[in-house]
């Protein structure tokens, strides 16, 4: 949820798809009640909260973990939860309930619910994981945002396609200091030998 949320801007591009009422609804869309109670004031609640969780992965990049915790921590306490441990919907091969804990949605408004949610969600990453598996995207201009679940730790995009478009221009500058290369040797040998037929 802190990652759908925060990937809503993209300051480098300029771009904010979360403008509007539907915007915010359509971030719902998965989490739970949200959408039927949201308004057009959640729009601006979400917008400075996801600049506070943007602000957690960029220390997290910066390798200043402290910082990053300090921030989660102070979000934690702005938008408190109160976790409830549920069954409904999933059961194990014996009929009974497959328990897990849930958020419980008693926040005044939507945005404050989402908030408080996205940012529970965001500590059982960093506490599950480490600091260091929050990543923001290595392919200029995009900085969205990632959760680094790779086996190895070494998740550098947001994506396969900024992977791709990243990995696709290193190529061509290598290429293209290759061939200058070339072009440079060829160059020299073509002085050497005028040199040598004088």
């Amino acid at each position: 949820m802190a990652v759908r949320l925060v990937n809503t801007e993209e300051p480098e591009r300029g771009t904010d798809s979360l403008t509007s009422l539907d915007a915010a609804k359509e971030l719902f869309r998965d989490s739970g009640n949200f959408t039927r109670r949201a308004t057009d004031a959640d729009v601006s609640r979400l917008r400075q909260v996801r600049g506070r969780l943007r602000g957690i992965f960029e220390a997290a990049d910066e390798g200043d973990e402290v910082r990053a915790v300090d921030m989660l921590n102070a979000l934690l306490i702005d938008f408190p939860v109160s976790p409830q441990v549920s069954g409904h919907d999933f059961r194990d091969e014996d009929g009974r309930p497959k328990w897990h804990l849930h958020i419980a949605e008693q926040s005044a408004n939507s945005g404050a619910g989402f908030a408080a949610a996205a940012c529970m969600g965001l500590a059982v990453h960093l506490t599950d994981y480490g600091v260091d598996r929050l990543g923001l995207c290595a392919a200029p201009p995009c900085r969205n945002v990632f959760l680094d679940t790779s086996t190895n730790r070494s998740r550098r995009y947001c994506s396969d396609r900024c992977a791709t478009r990243a990995n696709v221009a290193a190529y061509r500058a290598r290429k293209r200091q290759a061939n200058g290369r070339t072009a440079e040797a060829a160059q020299e040998t073509a002085a050497g030998t005028e040199r040598t037929e004088r």
